[in-house]
């Protein structure tokens, strides 16, 4: 997966203190960004919601949809988005910039019948109205486009016009959200609209990016499902990833603090709050390793792995290695003090600024907090390590380290339930420090055989590792096909085309009229 990231030496080498926070601030933007732009969506709602004297059970509803669908949509893209992005690296690697537009759409094609689908019967069965379900499926087909875009957008490198799709859409949703409630519309569903008409035009913005870059063609849009069969490790990595890091959330939702908000919606504020704060002490690690890795350890992967390929003598190799190995570990140090010193700074200061703004926090929040804080900078940290490992193409040990994490975190959550509420954030905490450990130990043993671990990865024999998607793909090429050869022929392909025709034959055209 290496080279498909972000081309941040241009900007770095820019002298200057405001060239350097530029360049972190792309980055921050580039690889945060989804994040941020759901936090800041939401905090802007409610501000609106609280200034025009929404109620609180409503809020509370608005808050617990969104998240809702934001959850399903990440949960859903995650599977498919580290292997879109091995595909990706990979056309552009081979120059087949032509592959790539139409396996945007056709991964969008997969993903949105897939979830429109399973995302559905939850909403049919959650207790949301007719309205609100419809505008809850509507903002999760957008993120889902959303999402996968993001994997497509890592290649355009052009960071401004990403960031302004990002400022369009808060502004956007902030005004809609505006209109709805000075037209007096339902609060829950004008806004519930006003979110997704945001995340539309940043969709919006962003396809025109993409198109703006990449040719257009009438290539497969299924071949990408090929990549699925020959990278499962990836996929894998990707969905216990991220069922990892937010499954104790829906786990302590069905606890005691657990509260009902309607129907299949529930939340829980007193742990929710704290979580979300906590999750973005994350982001420094999230930008540090961005800038860390494309601008001082890839050019040395590069140099390294180019030896390989080009016929590079043992003396050059190892000092390559020597200097490649010497530069992960500075930045991983480097990494790993600076979500140190970040954690320890906000759980010194979380006391007197948390309890000074209008949160509501007692001693319980303050603890999830402190707790929280630890566990995920441990788990930025670990999550580092292990995409390094995908770096080297160690795709068993990813698979190991996330599968440990997810299960870890949700089995100790869930036990933790019969403890004291106090107890309730160190389920994951103690999934993440799994993680970490185990990635940081798979990471030292797989680099102490460097050159015998590439090596012995080279297949003897090609295999043909056709499976269930690679055969999902083909058929939908044949049917594609055919639908093709039809629409030439002029024969009517579709039930209701059929009837139209019968229709008009009988009582207006000829037997032979089209």
């Amino acid at each position: 997966m290496a080279g498909i990231g972000f081309e941040l030496k241009r900007l770095f080498r820019r002298k200057g203190l405001f060239a350097t926070m530029r360049a972190y601030g792309y980055a921050g933007i580039v690889c945060t960004g989804p994040m941020l732009l759901g936090v800041l969506l939401q905090v802007g709602i409610l501000v609106l919601c609280g200034l025009w004297g929404v109620g609180r059970a409503n809020q509370d509803l608005l808050v617990c949809m969104v998240t809702y669908t934001l959850l399903a949509s990440l949960t859903l893209t995650s599977f498919f988005s580290m292997p879109v992005t091995r595909f990706l690296a990979d056309m552009l690697f081979a120059e087949r910039e032509d592959e790539i537009l139409p396996s945007f759409w056709g991964s969008n094609a997969v993903m949105l019948v897939a979830g429109t689908v399973l995302y559905g019967v939850f909403l049919l069965f959650s207790g949301a109205t007719l309205l609100q379900g419809l505008l809850c499926l509507w903002l999760f087909n957008i993120m889902i486009v959303n999402w996968n875009g993001m994997s497509y957008l890592t290649a355009i490198k052009d960071y401004r016009g990403i960031l302004c799709s990002f400022a369009a859409a808060i502004g956007v949703a902030c005004l809609c959200a505006l209109a709805a409630l000075a037209l007096g519309l339902p609060p829950v569903e004008g806004l519930l609209a006003s979110i997704a008409l945001g995340y539309g035009v940043m969709l919006a913005w962003d396809v025109v990016l993409l198109y703006r870059y990449f040719p257009q063609s009438d290539r497969s849009p299924w071949l990408f499902l090929q990549w699925l069969d020959q990278f499962m490790p990836l996929a894998l990595t990707g969905l216990f990833t991220n069922l990892g890091l937010f499954a104790h959330l829906v786990i302590i939702w069905a606890g005691p603090i657990g509260v009902q908000v309607k129907g299949l919606f529930y939340g829980a504020p007193y742990h929710d709050v704290p979580a979300l704060i906590a999750f973005l002490t994350i982001l420094v690690t999230s930008v540090n390793f961005v800038v860390s890795v494309e601008v001082n350890f890839y050019p040395r992967y590069r140099d390294y792995y180019s030896l390989f390929n080009d016929g590079g003598v043992v003396g050059d190799i190892v000092v390559a290695e020597e200097e490649m190995l010497a530069t992960l570990n500075r930045e991983l140090r480097f990494c790993a003090l600076k979500q140190l010193f970040v954690t320890a700074a906000v759980i010194s200061l979380e006391t007197t600024v948390l309890s000074a703004l209008p949160l509501g926090f007692n001693n319980l929040m303050h603890g999830y907090f402190r707790t929280l804080c630890v566990g995920y900078g441990l788990y930025a940290v670990g999550n580092t390590v292990m995409l390094i490992l995908l770096y080297f193409t160690d795709y068993k040990g990813a698979v190991l380290a996330s599968g440990l994490f997810a299960g870890v975190a949700g089995l100790a959550t869930a036990v933790s339930l019969l403890l004291p509420q106090q107890f309730y954030g160190f389920g994951f905490l103690l999934g993440a420090a799994v993680c970490f450990i185990v990635a940081l130990l798979r990471l030292d043993t797989y680099t102490a055989n460097l050159p015998y671990r590439i090596l012995s990865q080279q297949p003897i024999v090609a295999t043909d590792k056709t499976g269930r998607f690679t055969q999902l793909g083909r058929l939908l090429d044949r049917a594609e096909q055919r639908y093709e050869e039809r629409r030439q022929q002029g024969e009517p392909h579709g039930a209701f085309e059929r009837a139209v025709v019968r229709l008009y034959q009988k009582h207006w055209g000829g037997p032979d009229d089209r």
